[in-house]
């Protein structure tokens, strides 16, 4: 049973009436590496947005893990695009990290050590550690990325979603993000990643 397994969706966001995905299929065995490699506006961010549960699809079918997408939410985390945040909301480092553990708790439930213990060595991993009290909105742009990465690994997800985790960054983020996704890969997490240029990472990944 592969990790994810997309047949021939198509979807459309609702103030355009085109296509944004046509028939698109993909297969992610469990623990391998598949990169989305294209241009701006070719689809994949579209793809990974349905395949996430924040995109209708008009057709076609995706499973995770065999199942509904809604049936195993809490098996998968999505980084979005780093310009798809407000970055102005008025919340810490460590909050907006704790909040990849919400999945898991609900809304309403309080954090407990063991969630607590998942963010700081979320953060500890993506070198955040010294800036967890810090407002976001006072980050650089590779720093932020590195936030949204943290959050995404505090889910403890078996598949991941990442949106241009590379984009646009420092090379020190572009080091830390690229030795990240190296050791999740080793711990036998799948990962879908969309880019528009692999660089030299292209070796680490299956497809």
């Amino acid at each position: 049973m592969p990790a994810l397994e997309v047949s021939n969706v198509s979807a459309a966001y609702s103030d355009s009436p085109t296509l944004a995905l046509e028939e698109v299929s993909v297969r992610v065995p469990v623990g391998a590496s598949i990169a989305l490699v294209g241009h701006n506006g070719s689809g994949k961010s579209t793809l990974l947005k349905a395949i996430a549960g924040l995109l209708p699809i008009n057709s076609g079918q995706i499973r995770i893990f065999g199942q509904l997408p809604g049936a195993c939410h809490h098996r998968v985390a999505y980084l979005p695009q780093r310009g798809e945040v407000d970055w102005r909301f008025p919340i810490n480092v460590r909050k907006l990290v704790l909040t990849g553990r919400y999945v898991h708790l609900g809304w309403l439930k309080r954090p407990h050590t063991y969630d607590y213990d998942v963010v700081d060595q979320a953060l500890d991993r993506l070198g955040l550690a010294s800036l967890a009290a810090r407002q976001i909105g006072q980050l650089s742009g590779g720093q932020q990325q590195r936030v949204l990465l943290a959050r995404a690994l505090a889910q403890e997800a078996d598949l991941l979603l990442l949106d241009e985790p590379l984009n646009a960054v420092d090379a020190d983020t572009r080091e830390i993000v690229a030795t990240v996704l190296l050791d999740l890969k080793s711990q036998g997490k799948a990962m879908l990643v969309a880019t528009h240029d692999l660089g030299r990472l292209e070796a680490d990944f299956d497809g």
